[in-house]
């Protein structure tokens, strides 16, 4: 990793500005209490619209002007000064994060924007997460990479309050002007070096009532914190194994509680036909049915495996019967929308392309999992939760109780990618307690999360694109997918904010996908649309939702553009592109990676760019299709072409933990990796053949690129950027274009190896999990 030292271009230069704080004075709240506590402030500044300078410019999209990350900070604004820091009289900053950390890094971030800002030391702040707070309405929803984009300015304001009433109040308990006064590690110093710490001044300087008071924030010239490289603030944590998630949690009487699942999606249990034989084994407490099949509560989660081998159940269809891929494929095609430019238009050349992205795993590396204590009259639930609210609701529906019965507490997790926006496991615990009264300690098994758990869904996209002479007229993208579910509380954003968005009257998939694809060339006239199919399947939407799949069509559809107006992809793409910022990114990242050098036949170079999220992004990468590689073996896995060089380049705007974004980059870069190559599940009869990580073809050790730098470019806003799933897309599509320019073929499905055999033999569907391995050493 390293940061750019080019300098930064100026703010008429830099396309697509992010919104400025810079020292404007800034409203927070102090709040009534015992000790000193300050309230957050959200808001919502103007977004510009970049500038257009091709001969045949295209005109802002939706995405352009007000995305996706723009919407979650709105929603987030009526309650966010119901969310308060407070300086305790130990001189400790608690800050409950309304977010989930997911392995993020967002407690690291939060808690390096209020120690600049209030100038205290780290390890002074506190911040958990809070428990779901209904009264926040959409204010703890964790998604979009809008968690420092929604908070850097509210915090650190309610930091730089606190701070700020700490220094009136050593200033009177002294008689000195508040001016003469400095901040340090924790302590309002005096001229003479005298010094009072936080925590003797806490109380003082609390509020006797609430108000509205104003502050200047510090200038990033002043940062001593903010953009400097940190460690993560759990990070000893989790390498000695302390960190908590909720399978850790000690809650009496809480048994380990997993449930066995049908043989097909969604299918439903007919009968348990030796209910009382599997309630007399070892070690079981309770068989239950549930809505998404049979429950068991045992002494061990080995106990719970062994019930489950063991159960005898009738099972009924599932909500996609016997479909297989082609099945799906089939739906999906016979609803993609027609084109509206003519084929062959009168003197232009017309290049169409087409292109299949299979079924996706949804699994983060900690399975589906929550504990549950259902009692008569209240509830407590506990899991990595990224929309807490509606869970809470949900759960509530369920169990027939008011929502302020149940309170749902927000544990770390270990992974996320979507996957914890859904609560699954949170439903199947609060039913499972309800019915057995008792606690429980449900855990899905891995195999449960890739066959019964959420995929990213199955799609096709279409390109048309009309040249004339040196220019594109027209640039049509339609991209049709099985539909997304967005009902764990993105949707309800969108409802709630319908009419000041500038998409119009368009369905919950329709408007993520409208405000978070952005135009990112001057073609003319563009139109991105998307078409969606139900089709009976738990689908998710895996980091950066429809990004991804969308970037590898336009960015290999623009390799094929250039082609035909003979131009290099590299200097193609810097003509065409509609924002400094992308140039940058570009030029930086062909510097570093050594574009258009000589390759040996069967390798190749890959670029390509992609603006999400206020951030832009470019990748280039060096991939091997040799026989040599593609055909190497090793046990029980698949290889194929190997990406052997990825240079990437981001610009988020201002930087608060390069350490954290550099991770945030290399692990979308391993996810882009997998989605171009080798990361899919295969559908048939209506089950998904993949189980457990051991069938799942993500990147793997023999497959991650030996050389790979992320240059991170200088600030081009004094505000950040969404990060979490940045690196995703500009590096699938890289992978892509290297690929095809390595085989001398537009490749049209994705990942490139799913039509091939399968490298593993699939596990049964009945008993829905595997007995558990014994034979692990004799492999090392």
């Amino acid at each position: 990793m390293s940061i750019d030292d080019q300098t930064a271009p100026a703010p008429e230069e830099s396309g697509r500005r992010l919104p400025e704080m810079s020292r404007r004075r800034l409203v927070g709240y102090l709040v009534a209490a015992p000790t000193l506590t300050v309230a957050v402030r959200l808001g919502l500044d103007g977004v510009a619209a970049p500038p257009a300078e091709a001969v045949v410019p295209t005109l802002p999209g939706a995405a352009d002007l007000f995305d996706l990350s723009d919407l979650l900070k709105l929603a987030a604004q009526p309650t966010s000064n119901l969310i308060a820091l407070q300086v305790t009289s130990d001189g400790l900053i608690h800050f409950a994060l309304p977010r989930a950390e997911v392995g993020q890094g967002i407690t690291t971030s939060t808690s390096m924007l209020i120690a600049e800002e209030i100038d205290a030391p780290m390890s002074h702040v506190r911040v958990t997460l809070a428990p779901a707070r209904p009264e926040l309405l959409y204010n703890q929803l964790t998604g979009g990479s809008n968690t420092t984009f929604s908070t850097y300015g509210p915090i650190r304001t309610a930091a730089a309050i606190a701070r700020q009433r700490l220094v009136k109040a050593a200033a009177q308990k002294w008689g000195v002007p508040a001016s003469t006064l400095t901040t340090r590690d924790g302590y309002v110093i005096r001229a003479d070096g005298a010094r009072l710490s936080y925590g003797s001044l806490a109380t003082a300087a609390a509020a006797t009532t609430s108000s509205a008071t104003e502050v200047h924030l510090k200038s990033p010239d002043q940062f001593k914190v903010i953009g400097t490289p940190r460690n993560r603030v759990d990070a000893r944590l989790s390498v000695t194994g302390q960190k908590t998630f909720a399978m850790d949690l000690k809650i009496p009487g809480a048994l380990p509680t997993m449930v066995c699942r049908p043989p097909t999606v969604n299918g439903k249990v007919v009968a348990v036909n030796n209910a009382a034989e599997v309630r007399a084994m070892s070690g079981v407490t309770h068989v239950e049915v549930i809505r998404t099949g049979v429950a068991v509560r045992a002494r061990t989660f080995g106990q719970c495996i062994s019930a489950i081998r063991a159960l005898d159940v009738t099972w009924g269809p599932g909500t996609i019967g016997t479909k297989s891929d082609a099945d799906i494929l089939a739906e999906v095609k016979r609803a993609e929308l027609p084109m509206v430019v003519p084929a062959v238009p009168l003197l232009a050349k017309t290049i169409d392309t087409s292109f299949t992205f299979w079924f996706a795993g949804n699994s983060a590396l900690e399975t589906n999992c929550a504990v549950a204590d259902v009692r008569a009259d209240s509830a407590q639930i506990w899991g990595s939760f990224k929309s807490p609210i509606t869970a809470q609701q949900r759960v509530a529906e369920l169990l027939g109780m008011a929502a302020g019965k149940v309170k749902v507490n927000v544990t770390q997790g270990g992974g996320s990618f979507g996957r914890k926006l859904f609560y699954d496991a949170a439903l199947e615990a609060a039913e499972a307690s309800r019915k057995m009264g008792a606690p429980v300690r449900l855990m899905w098994h891995r195999i449960d999360d890739v066959r019964q758990g959420r995929v990213h869904p199955m799609s096709t996209s279409r390109v048309r694109a009309t040249v004339l002479g040196t220019n594109v007229l027209t640039y049509e993208q339609r991209h049709t997918s099985v539909k997304t579910d967005f009902t764990h509380g993105l949707g309800e954003v969108i409802t709630g904010h319908s009419a000041e968005l500038p998409v119009g009257d368009l369905g919950w998939s329709e408007t993520v996908f409208a405000l978070s694809q952005m135009t990112h060339y001057n073609y003319g006239v563009t139109t991105q649309v998307l078409n969606e199919v139900d089709g009976g399947f738990n689908t998710g939407s895996m980091r950066n939702i429809y990004s991804p799949n969308v970037a590898v069509a336009r960015e290999l559809t623009t390799d094929q553009i250039a082609k035909l107006m003979k131009k290099d992809p590299l200097a193609f793409r810097k003509e065409f592109a509609r924002d400094k910022r992308s140039i940058a990114v570009l030029d930086r990242v062909a510097a570093v990676g050594g574009w258009g050098r000589t390759m040996p036949a069967g390798t190749a170079q890959g670029v390509a760019i992609h603006n999400e999220y206020h951030g832009v992004t470019a990748c280039l990468v060096e991939i091997d299709c040799t026989t040599p590689t593609v055909t190497r073996k090793v046990r029980d896995a698949y290889t194929g072409p190997r990406v052997t060089k990825v240079v990437f380049a981001v610009d988020v705007g201002q930087v608060v933990n390069p350490k954290g974004l550099e991770a945030q980059m290399l692990g979308g870069i391993m996810d882009g990796i997998a989605l171009t190559l080798t990361s899919s599940v295969h559908l048939k009869n209506g089950t998904f053949l993949e189980g457990s990580w051991d069938n799942y073809a993500y990147t793997r050790q023999w497959n991650v690129p030996p050389v790979v730098k992320v240059i991170i470019m200088p600030s081009t806003s004094h505000e950040p950027g969404g990060a979490g799933e940045l690196g995703v897309a500009a590096t699938a599509a890289a992978v892509a274009a290297a690929y095809g320019r390595a085989v001398g073929k537009l490749p049209t499905e994705f990942p490139v190896n799913h039509g091939q055999p399968l490298f593993f033999e699939p596990k049964p569907t009945v008993p829905p999990v595997p007995q558990s391995p014994t034979n692990g050493l004799t492999f090392y």
